[in-house]
């Protein structure tokens, strides 16, 4: 193929010119996101049982709908809570290999399905089914600088405007309000004045419902009427009301003597919130907190960027006194990360560039490496839309390592060229004679390279995809790197090259002394080569003493996932006593801007009161905080690296959390994986799978927790479950009631509204739908004594005070109730101690359970955690490197028909593996997901070295009749320029990610540590041995073959 392309140079380059431009195409098509399409799909479920506590909605609506949902399709785990507000969350997670589309519908069945078996009001106010992942994409704070406007309009501002319009974004699930609440009717009594004119509770409810109705009238002439009729009227009547005033005047009893009493005459009617639990605050400022929800599988930049463009369009319409910030974008993790390594990119090639001018010391032969490397990558892009693929992180890791990868085949070339045209060649007849040379080494590498990543189609979950992603890049560069070796370089090797004239001045001197002392170095290698042949012993010595200093080295690193990284932000979570109002909570939330707003590298704080992130449960005495921070490029700059790096940010935000006095908090890390789960570290699920009581749990909560945290893998472990909130618990006489004469149904009606607030139905206002409730005034709820105030009415007509059936106990029983599975369960947030990685902490944890628990209890993971485990539990990193090996010695031996071959290029492979692992040692890594990448691409680094030499030194002694020793010590001597040349350029060329800093540093920092490290090894340990390994197993197999008494290696030929 080569002659065509070398007799026929511009159809090369035309052929680089189209993948060229046909690659750019396609890149500007693709979508950019941090990871690929990792995220397995989420399906929520919330309903709503008004004035409910936890265990009644657990067991009313949690439990039907869960046991619908139990096995449906593709699932793998659902989580749900059921709170004393009434709210129950169902969050069921399925494959990542799953429509999301095809989920949410399955889920709608199951829903429906139980829908039947939930209760009336619980299905009157709507079961919701939506996608949507658990951390938020995009927050905006809505805020009035001159306090003109509250927190209630803030909110409700956002609920009429901007909600839906944000919902209409591709990407964007859902949006939550954190605020006031939504616009209700508040119907607010004074149960003196009810008592005074003998009115009940239900009585108001009834009339709300009778008056505050649909009430379509028809038409008036409508077909079929007789003939002769020429108009038709549509008649309309007054429905539902929209004014508190009208609310007002509904009539709630006529009297005899013609009077009438109305709402207004004996309660307060005002626009108010449906819901008084949450308080949002933007540094210090009340403010509307609007969290964006992205929608599984979608393109997080391109709905970050939509969401922020709408509002900044929509800002021109904000009445005045109102203006928005964006609070927190995660994006900008994203974004940052991607042009950090654009700018790695980049750097890589000059890095390159500069080892090849500096080997093969000419414009001419520089250029054919540089032509080739933006011709392979650019190209790589072509294959990216038919394989779904976007621009990542991933993918951009693949294509800064393919840099080194696709100008070696070049490399070779053009060094193969340069030595025959020295030789005397002209430039053509020197390339159709390098190309023979080096066309076999080519094809074998590039083969290699490719086998290597095979078995990565077979792992499945997260690791798969993120190794599939990566694998498939780096594949296709280096066969599209295959193909320019094979006919772009040499056509531009024909046309470009020519003999070399001496170069003067500085870089002359430089040239002059570069080779001198590189002739050296060829000389001393081919010595040492020659005296490890003569002692095959010592050769095979340092193989394994390389590797075993590799497996010590392996043997420190602690196991991993996914690195946290600096994503921009940090959480954090706040807790007061049991039971502590919000409007304590939010004085501690000032509190903590007013400690931290000063601390170096911090930028904003978000506070939201009444909402637990962990949890996902809202209460009054729980608060959740989000730090967003100064931008990377001012955190990481010299100056400022050391006091505003992410971990010196957490431990100060942490040290200053820890010194409010009557409230309890601590820092954490996103998740980093954004999308899987709510927080980083470890989700330790722990399960009571008899359905005791939640006191029994809690205990058996506390005893794991107390002995987790006495180890040293373990920092910190903490939940928010708590079955000892204080409570009271109404005890309804029923026996009393019914003798009583009066309707159990209206005392629990009363109740509800004396203390939760009785949804009545529903009005209209601002072209929206809204929910009318009725309530008692505030000062009434203060004390559960004036529940003396309230009446019912008896069959006789009478008004009897609900005192006389009811007794208040004090008690004590859980805030919400946490399902995993069906089970009962609480949420351990578990922090890795110094030193230790979340593998360490989870086996730590599974020790510690095993110790302290019984057969009656059990134990999942949630979030990133469960898909650690199912990585560790699935085909595992050392199944992955061994299938690569195999797959590579297959390759080998076919390409060589050869069983012996292969081992002289893989028998070094422990010295490159060794390497890795104790540059990782070293910089105090752990073997993670990105460490076991790079080892696996190590296995196509290191044998490319030695096929370098293998295939010359084979090609000399069966077709030049050179011995197996003079063949192996000529193909060390020819072979060590270009070995050294690649090496180097793919080692500086991985450099920028060694050196990382800023967003996604630490995933680029252990690839990079683990790829160099192998090959620094590989370059300067592992090329010493290969010509004595391939010298010993070809010796071997040569007097087997011939069927020689084999002699003692040491004493073989002499040079």
């Amino acid at each position: 193929m080569y002659k065509f392309f070398i007799n026929r140079p511009i159809v090369a380059m035309v052929l680089a010119i189209l993948t060229v431009i046909v690659g750019l195409v396609s890149m500007t098509m693709l979508p950019v996101a941090q990871y690929p399409e990792i995220v397995p799909p989420q399906i929520t479920v919330n309903a709503t049982y008004v004035g409910a506590d936890a265990i009644t909605i657990e067991e009313s609506t949690a439990l039907p709908i869960e046991q619908q949902m139990s096995g449906v399709e593709g699932m793998e785990y659902m989580t749900s809570t059921s709170s004393n507000n009434g709210l129950m969350n169902l969050t069921v997670t399925f494959d990542v290999s799953t429509d999301t589309n095809t989920d949410q519908i399955l889920t709608q069945m199951r829903v429906s399905q139980g829908q039947s078996q939930v209760p009336s009001q619980v299905a009157n106010q709507g079961i919701v089914v939506q996608k949507s992942l658990a951390s938020p994409l995009v927050m905006f704070a809505l805020t009035s600088p001159d306090n003109s406007l509250d927190s209630l309009f803030l909110s409700n501002y956002a609920i009429i405007n901007l909600n839906d319009a944000f919902t209409r974004i591709g990407g964007v699930a859902s949006v939550t309000v954190f605020g006031s609440g939504n616009y209700a009717m508040r119907i607010w009594v004074d149960p003196n004045v009810l008592a005074g004119r003998n009115i009940t509770v239900s009585e108001i409810i009834s009339a709300i419902q009778s008056q505050n109705t649909v009430n379509p009238a028809g038409r008036i002439g409508g077909d079929p009427v007789p003939p002769g009729q020429e108009f038709t009227y549509t008649v309309s009547a007054e429905g539902r009301l929209t004014d508190p005033s009208q609310f007002g005047d509904i009539i709630v009893r006529s009297n005899p003597d013609g009077s009438v009493i109305r709402v207004k005459d004996i309660a307060r009617i005002e626009l108010g919130a449906q819901t008084y639990t949450i308080d949002g605050n933007y540094d210090g400022k009340s403010s509307a907190i609007l969290a964006l929800y992205q929608t599984p599988g979608s393109n997080a930049l391109q709905a970050a960027k939509e969401a922020r463009a709408l509002i900044a369009e929509m800002a021109e319409r904000f009445p005045d006194g109102m203006e928005y910030t964006v609070a927190l974008d995660t994006t900008e993790a994203v974004t940052e990360g991607i042009e950090e390594i654009k700018h790695t990119l980049f750097e890589a090639l000059a890095l390159v560039v500069l080892v090849v001018f500096v080997f093969l010391q000419g414009w001419r032969a520089t250029i054919i490496p540089l032509i080739a490397v933006p011709v392979s990558l650019i190209g790589t892009f072509i294959f990216f839309p038919p394989l779904g693929f976007s621009i990542n992180t991933l993918s951009l890791f693949g294509l800064v390592l393919a840099i080194g990868l696709v100008v070696d085949d070049a490399i070779v070339v053009v060094e193969a060229v340069e030595r025959y045209i020295e030789e005397g060649f002209a430039p053509k007849e020197a390339t159709m004679r390098a190309m023979k040379d080096v066309s076999g080494p080519i094809f074998a590498t590039s083969m290699v390279l490719v086998a290597v990543f095979i078995p990565t189609v077979f792992i499945p979950g997260i690791t798969g995809r993120l190794y599939q992603q990566f694998a498939v890049t780096i594949a296709i560069s280096v066969l599209i790197s295959t193909f320019n070796a094979l006919t772009l370089s040499p056509a531009l090797s024909a046309l470009l090259l020519r003999p070399r004239k001496k170069t003067r001045g500085p870089l002359g001197w430089f040239y002059a002394k570069f080779n001198s002392f590189f002739g050296r170095v060829t000389n001393g290698y081919v010595s040492v080569c020659s005296g490890l042949m003569r002692k095959a012993v010592v050769a095979l010595a340092i193989i394994l003493i390389v590797g075993g200093i590799g497996g010590f080295s392996a043997s420190k690193l602690s196991p991993g996932f996914i690195p946290d990284e600096d994503q921009g932000y940090l959480f954090a979570s706040m807790s007061l006593p049991p039971a502590s109002s919000l409007e304590r909570t939010s004085e501690i939330n000032k509190q903590v801007y007013e400690l931290t707003k000063d601390i170096p590298g911090v930028e904003h704080v978000i506070a939201v009161a009444g909402y637990n992130l962990l949890s996902g449960v809202q209460n009054t005495y729980s608060s959740f905080l989000a730090f967003t921070l100064e931008p990377w490029s001012y955190r990481y700059s010299s100056e400022n690296v050391r006091t505003m790096n992410l971990r010196a940010i957490y431990q100060e935000v942490n040290a200053r959390l820890q010194t409010i006095p009557g409230a309890a908090g601590f820092a954490f890390p996103p998740p980093a994986i954004p999308g899987i789960g709510a927080a980083g570290g470890v989700t330790f699920i722990l399960q009571d799978r008899e359905g005791r009581s939640p006191e029994f749990l809690e205990e058996q909560t506390n005893k794991f927790i107390q002995a987790a945290t006495a180890r040293p893998e373990i920092a910190a472990a903490s939940t928010s479950f708590s079955a000892n909130i204080p409570q009271i618990f109404m005890d309804v006489d029923r026996e009393k009631v019914l003798k009583q004469g009066v309707d159990l149904s209206s005392v629990y009606q009363t109740l509800q509204t004396f203390m939760g607030g009785a949804f009545v139905n529903y009005f209209n206002r601002f072209g929206r739908q809204w929910q009318v409730y009725v309530q008692a005034e505030g000062q009434f709820r203060t004390d559960v004594a004036n529940m003396d105030l309230f009446y019912v009415r008896n069959k006789d007509g009478e008004p009897v005070p609900l005192s006389v059936f009811t007794e208040a106990q004090r008690t004590q029983g859980p805030e919400f109730i946490y399902h995993y599975n069906i089970y009962r369960a609480t949420q351990i947030n578990v922090t890795a101690g110094p030193g230790y990685s979340s593998g360490d902490a989870m086996a730590a944890l599974e020790e510690t359970f095993n110790e302290t628990m019984d057969n009656s209890m059990g134990f999942e993971y949630s979030g990133m955690s469960y898909e650690e485990k199912k990585a560790a539990t699935g085909v595992s990193p050392t199944a992955i490197f061994a299938l690569s090996l195999i797959f590579t010695f297959l390759i080998l031996a076919a390409l060589y028909e050869s069983w012996t071959l292969p081992f002289s290029v893989l028998i070094s492979l422990p010295i490159a593996v060794g390497g890795a692992f104790v540059f990782l040692w070293m910089r105090g890594y752990q073997n993670n997901v990105y460490a076991q990448i790079g080892l696996v691409m190590l296995i196509g680094l290191a044998a490319k070295n030695a096929i370098l030499i293998v295939e010359f030194a084979r090609a000399q002694y069966q077709e030049e009749g050179k011995s197996i020793r003079e063949a192996a010590l000529e193909a060390a001597r020819l072979r060590l320029r270009p070995i050294l040349m690649t090496s180097f350029a793919f080692i500086l060329g991985c450099m920028p990610l060694y050196l990382a800093l800023g967003a996604g540093m630490n995933s680029r920092r252990i690839l990079g540590t683990t790829v160099i490290g192998g090959m620094l090894f590989a370059s300067i340990i592992a090329i010493l041995v290969i010509p004595s390994t391939f010298y010993i197993i070809e010796k071997m197999g040569h007097r087997k073959k011939h069927g020689e008494e084999p002699k003692p290696i040491e004493s073989s030929e002499s040079s």
